[in-house]
């Protein structure tokens, strides 16, 4: 484990903002703004340089764009590293933000780890599930600070329905119905070279799966999160829907946890009208709750007599999860861009914690590799069930 540093190192961390470096998230990737958007923020975080692009000239016209001093735009990520690594302690970065296609994580992880950076990386973690248990071994070796930008964990009304859970609100969990709808790959659009599209229906960049790797896993990671349930068994259908397509456009999966309890997680790409209608039930033995992401204030908890209550964020007694992850006042939407402020907000703390030798906050928490782990673990059960037309029903391994 890494130290607080020496006495010349503290110094030229203190009153200044943590430096961050970014590897992909050019001008025309979607969610590189969303991570520079989110990772700026509290003011905690500044960006100083980056490799946006395997284009040499899309990463400079980035780095203008974005008012970076053109000698800290660099041509790849190998580059980055190694010139920021010679720069003095205080100048060069403190961590890189991975925001690449999946095929380029491990890989990008593994490089800044080795080389004493710090790592926030985009989901899944890797491209497969050997490779994330890799970056882990080398994660613990550094013993630097890796987070993983699940970020709806980190909307409020998330923290406190694992707040009800933990604190037996809900009883014993007996169902959970996690569903994640989108339509956006309702045709073939990535034969018209939609960028978004292109790589995540590519095997080679994407992975094993394409609806399941890319928002089952929230979908899946949302119900461990809250409930801190562990999958025991799974059986799982797939379907690509679209003529011409690669991977998965479509999913559909039954659950049995290891408590005994039954899950339906349902995820597509293809559903006509549906944007991010990530949304979960969870029933317990003494009441249930309901949230939708794209109504994210509000969480329902239902009682067995069919009495129900609306609980909202920032107005009664909340958690202090929840309270420490809201940020608006009563009435006023939290957003997607806020949910990965508060992982950056969180990670943060924790180098700065790091940094002071002190020890880190618990109620500002954050996915690490382990929920990487779990994630690809879960794609690979998920193909696995989905390819075996004899053995539907598999035990889930890790």
């Amino acid at each position: 484990m890494i130290q607080g540093g020496t006495s010349t190192q503290a110094k030229s961390r203190q009153g200044r903002k943590i430096k961050m470096g970014m590897i992909g998230g050019s001008l025309e990737a979607f969610i590189g703004a969303v991570h520079r958007r989110g990772a700026q923020l509290d003011g905690e975080i500044e960006l100083v340089c980056g490799a946006f692009s395997s284009s040499a000239q899309k990463s400079k016209e980035t780095g203008e764009a974005l008012y970076l001093d053109p000698a800290r735009v660099y041509e790849s990520y190998e580059e980055m590293i190694l010139k920021e690594k010679e720069l003095p302690e205080g100048e060069r970065m403190d961590f890189v933000t991975i925001v690449t296609p999946n095929h380029l994580h491990f890989p990008a992880a593994k490089m800044a780890l080795e080389n004493g950076f710090h790592v926030v990386s985009d989901k899944p973690a890797t491209l497969n599930l050997p490779e994330a248990k890799e970056l882990k071994k080398i994660i613990e070796k550094s013993g630097l600070i890796y987070a993983l930008t699940h970020n709806y964990t980190a909307y409020p009304m998330i923290k406190e329905a694992k707040a009800l859970v933990d604190a037996g609100e809900l009883g014993e969990i007996r169902k959970v119905i996690v569903e994640y709808p989108q339509g956006w790959l309702i045709d073939l659009v990535e034969a018209t070279g939609q960028k978004q599209a292109t790589w995540r229906t590519d095997p080679e960049r994407c992975g094993a799966a394409g609806a399941i790797g890319d928002i089952g896993t929230h979908a899946e990671n949302l119900v461990e999160y809250i409930t801190g349930l562990e999958i025991d068994e799974l059986c799982a259908d797939l379907t690509i829907f679209v003529e011409g397509r690669k991977l998965d456009d479509d999913g559909n999966i039954l659950i049995h946890y290891s408590n005994g309890a039954r899950g339906v997680l349902h995820c597509s790409q293809i559903c006509n009208g549906e944007e991010n209608d990530l949304n979960i039930r969870i029933y317990g033995s003494k009441a249930g709750l309901v949230w939708h992401q794209m109504d994210p204030n509000t969480m329902i908890l239902k009682s067995r007599d069919g009495g129900s209550r609306n609980i909202r964020t920032a107005v009664g007694q909340l958690s202090d999860a929840a309270n420490a992850h809201c940020r608006q006042p009563a009435g006023h939407p939290e957003g997607y861009v806020e949910t990965f402020a508060n992982i950056y907000r969180n990670f943060a703390f924790a180098l700065r914690a790091r940094w002071e030798g002190k020890p880190q906050n618990p109620l500002y928490d954050f996915p690490g590799i382990d929920e990487g782990i779990k994630g690809m673990a879960f794609i690979s059960n998920v193909v696995k069930s989905a390819q075996d037309n004899k053995n539907k029903w598999i035990k889930f391994e890790i």
